[in-house]
């Protein structure tokens, strides 16, 4: 795949033997077996938050002409929400589909671990000049897999030529299916990972005028009971699985106290 290349191509690539063959010309593309085999890139490409139709058109062709699709996934057999995004764009038959484990803990022994696996998986296409695709829900550069990915990569492997393809994010599907804006002028906006630490989530309130709290499923009635005593009850929404056919939206967050979210959730507190 050229960099920079920008015009819309639908064409698929498939791979015969070690060499692969664009569907719509006779050139045929790099012969992974040459000994003088350039090494694949790593494309981060964000799918957007849920909606198959958000994905970029830059995204698309990344997907539809990298030979190799890789995607995260929490455990072995375990579903993957990007793969889902992407699915309807990928014929499994045509593609060397990569299902990467990225472990739900905080033990960074195990992460690590983990995450090195994940950079030999990659490594093992990479190094035959095969490009891969890592999809991953969102924008790759924000609070994504790609970037422990990459980072790792870089470390393991820093010949690997690794590239980024923004997409939609979900703070931004919040924005959308609220109807609401995230900030204008003057006005300050955070984007915060919801923890149990009340008085770090009491300053990232304090300093901003809209906050959106990802991840938040965990602390859900912290977050309620904090925003009570600050006088914002009423000024907080949750929105799970953004864009998705399964997005639920709670205009008022303190309707869901003492429930249970689905972990894509994320809270908007808007003063």
């Amino acid at each position: 795949m050229k960099k920079g290349e920008s015009s819309i191509s639908t064409t698929t690539e498939h791979t015969t033997g070690n060499t692969a063959r664009r569907s719509d010309s006779s050139e045929p593309l790099a012969d992974v077996s040459s000994a003088h085999q350039t090494i694949g890139t790593l494309y981060g490409v964000g799918v957007g938050p849920g909606d198959p139709e958000l994905i970029t058109v830059k995204a698309y062709r990344m997907i539809r002409e990298c030979p190799v699709v890789a995607y995260p996934k929490k455990r072995k057999g375990g579903k993957s929400y990007a793969h889902e995004i992407v699915e309807l764009y990928v014929n499994p038959d045509e593609k060397e589909m990569l299902g990467l484990i990225f472990p739900m803990t905080k033990d960074p022994v195990v992460l690590e671990r983990e995450w090195g696996k994940t950079v030999e998986a990659c490594w093992e296409a990479l190094k035959q000049g095969k490009d891969v695709a890592f999809v991953t829900e969102g924008d790759p550069n924000l609070y994504s897999t790609f970037i422990h990915l990459a980072r790792l990569m870089r470390e393991l492997h820093p010949e690997v030529p690794i590239s980024s393809i923004p997409g939609i994010s979900s703070v931004l599907g919040a924005a959308a299916a609220l109807d609401m804006h995230l900030a204008d002028g003057d006005e300050q906006v955070g984007i915060i990972p919801a923890t149990a630490d009340k008085e770090a989530m009491r300053q990232a309130i304090e300093h901003h005028d809209t906050i959106v709290f990802i991840k938040v499923a965990k602390v859900l009635d912290l977050m309620l009971e904090l925003l009570d005593e600050m006088g914002l009850g009423g000024k907080a929404s949750v929105v799970t699985k953004v864009t998705s056919p399964y997005e639920l939206v709670w205009r008022d967050a303190r309707e869901l106290k003492g429930q249970e979210l689905e972990y894509l959730s994320l809270m908007v507190v808007s003063k």
